[in-house]
């Protein structure tokens, strides 16, 4: 009996405890804490998000070729609004009333209760005089725009663009969002877009504003996006891109020794902050109409014949294969003659060794060194693995696949396997069929990024780097396939004759680089190279220098500009100039190239 008595009594107590703690939470709820009061008040609390500034980027002497500016969104809770003067606001915000309206409607259709942007990228001074409207339902948020100091490298920089659907699936964004469309922009967009905060506000039955909730204790800070350094020489950048005015094609330049891109000009290309701001979808559609295509990375993208500067990959092959030495001679009569085929070739001296033919770019001599390599009895002949050997060969270059750079949008280009051939010619074919890819025409395709990267190989005797233009990530540890060698499938000691013949080729009389191409004290190593294209050809020049420790590889490929050497290379030895010697000391090449009247009848819709 007394156990149950003392049960009980611990019940009781129990019960009350439990009473007395209620009503002491009670009384502190509704008397002492005034943050429920306020609540109580208030119709919502307000999550805003606080948007981080974008990082930025320097080029590689430091100096800034992207930065973020002020900018602020007008955001509308749609159940929040009440009425106001249309016209008033449309004034402000600079917007028309029409579009006011479908702006309104467009938000309401997302959410009622959740903030849509209503304008963007707005004033200092407009997110003021909105202050002062306080109008219900309707506030301002801060966000940073991008800016670019140097207005260049518009397709290498990228641009940034509002979220649709298909990004929406990443929770990092939300409607209304920004992100990376192209270039830098897009490549390194989680390291630029930084990490969002949120600050959370008590909002009245008129969508006004009261004060942050619990004093800002539950507000996050966002975090700055990551600065980025790129390998990219702004000065020399803004050169190229001046030398290409009024030209269509694209010119890039590597660092041999680390495959950093010092340059990467398209022709034509665009202002980046074009693509900032208010006018930004005008902007973007008149770019997008043009028929030249400016907003179109040709250094990455196009699909290009590398022409005659590939006969310097045959001529390695033949090396290595031992089908070829540097000594063999072979004629030229006008041309490579068999039966009823016949490739022709300009005039020069006849016959040539290796290096001559390097230096004088004869085309009938790498018919002769790809049929030794495609026939060669130890290979089967072409229908046995010859072919197949050769391409594998030339993959080793980094040709028929993509290099693996920082470009999300780079072009693999075409090296074709013998079942190509076989359903094609229905596995009649041979040598003579294919004698084309001798003076890389054909089914060759390759962007400019593979053929500098070819000037690199060939500068570094060898081997290359995967081409890259950020070369530094603040507080990252830049990926290591950067700095990995890669090897072509060729031994280094037969890179010697070849590089001989492009230094002959800048140096001797008879070379088809030294007119246009020829720095005195630069020891400038040169191939040119001349497209066939059904409108006019293109003119192409890859090179390096110095010869010995070369700190530049280039490619300049320029369309339908006719031979290599008067447009292409010019324009190519002005760089390699300006880069190693810190400025240009041939005005009038300058001018030259400036003047250069190339006509696109193609492009323009004036003929052809």
């Amino acid at each position: 009996m007394d156990q149950q008595f003392a049960r009980q009594r611990m019940l009781r107590v129990f019960v009350l405890v439990v009473f007395v703690v209620l009503v002491i939470r009670l009384f502190a709820i509704q008397i002492v804490d005034r943050s429920y009061k306020e609540m109580a008040e208030s119709n919502a609390l307000r999550h805003e998000v606080l948007y981080p500034p974008r990082g930025e980027v320097l080029d590689r002497n430091g100096e800034f070729i992207i930065q973020s500016r002020e900018s602020y969104d007008l955001m509308v809770v749609p159940r929040e609004v009440a009425a106001f003067d249309t016209l008033l606001l449309c004034r402000i915000v600079d917007v028309t009333l029409p579009r006011m309206r479908a702006q309104l409607k467009r938000a309401n259709a997302y959410s009622s209760r959740r903030p849509s942007v209503i304008v963007p990228l707005l004033s200092k001074e407009t997110k003021l005089l909105l202050d002062e409207l306080r109008l219900p339902g309707f506030y301002t948020i801060y966000r940073t725009v991008r800016s670019y100091p140097r207005k260049i490298a518009g397709n290498l920089l990228g641009y940034v663009g509002e979220v649709n659907s298909g990004d929406l699936s990443d929770d990092y964004y939300r409607s209304g969002d920004y992100i990376g469309r192209s270039g830098i922009e897009q490549a390194y967009e989680k390291y630029l877009r930084g990490e969002k905060g949120t600050k959370i506000n008590l909002v009245d039955v008129h969508g006004i504003v009261k004060g942050s909730y619990g004093d800002g204790m539950y507000d996050t800070m966002p975090v700055a996006g990551r600065t980025l350094i790129s390998s990219l020489d702004a000065e020399l950048q803004a050169f190229a891109e001046q030398l290409m005015e009024g030209k269509v094609g694209a010119v890039v330049a590597l660092e041999p020794s680390t495959g950093e891109i010092l340059l990467m000009a398209n022709g034509p290309t665009y202002d980046p902050d074009a693509l900032v701001g208010r006018e930004r979808n005008n902007n973007y559609a008149r770019l997008a109409n043009d028929r030249r295509s400016p907003l179109f990375n040709r250094a990455v993208m196009a699909a290009y014949p590398p022409g005659s500067t590939f006969k310097m990959v045959n001529g390695l092959i033949g090396l290595e294969e031992e089908v070829l030495k540097p000594e063999y001679m072979y004629e030229c009569h006008s041309g490579y003659t068999v039966g009823n085929l016949t490739v022709g070739c300009h005039p020069h001296a006849s016959p040539l060794n290796l290096r001559q033919a390097i230096m004088t770019s004869c085309n009938a001599y790498f018919c002769y060194v790809l049929r030794n390599i495609l026939d060669e009895p130890e290979h089967g002949g072409i229908m046995k693995g010859g072919y197949e050997h050769w391409a594998q060969h030339v993959q080793s270059f980094g040709f028929g696949r993509k290099l693996d750079s920082d470009f999300t949008s780079e072009y693999a280009g075409r090296v074709y396997g013998a079942d190509y051939y076989d359903k094609l010619y229905r596995e009649r074919w041979n040598s003579l069929t294919v004698i084309s890819l001798a003076i890389g025409q054909g089914e060759l395709g390759c962007s400019p990024l593979q053929l500098a990267n070819l000037a690199a190989t060939i500068a570094n005797r060898g081997h290359y780097y995967i081409p890259h233009v950020i070369k530094g990530i603040e507080g990252v540890q830049m990926d290591p396939k950067f700095s990995e060698p890669h090897y072509a499938d060729v031994a280094p000691q037969h890179f010697e004759p070849i590089i001989d013949g492009m230094y002959m080729a800048a140096h001797e009389d008879g070379g088809t680089v030294k007119a246009m191409g020829y720095v005195p004290g630069l020891e400038i190593c040169g191939k040119t190279g001349t497209a066939e294209n059904a409108h006019r050809d293109h003119s192409v020049f890859l090179g390096f220098a110095p010869k010995d420790d070369p700190k530049i590889a280039i490619c300049v490929y320029i369309e339908n500009a006719g031979f290599g050497s008067t447009a292409a290379v010019p324009i190519g030895s002005l760089l390699m100039e300006q880069y190693l010697c810190d400025t240009v000391k041939r005005p009038q090449l300058v001018e030259y190239v400036k003047e250069m009247q190339i006509r696109y009848p193609h492009y323009d819709g004036t003929g052809i």
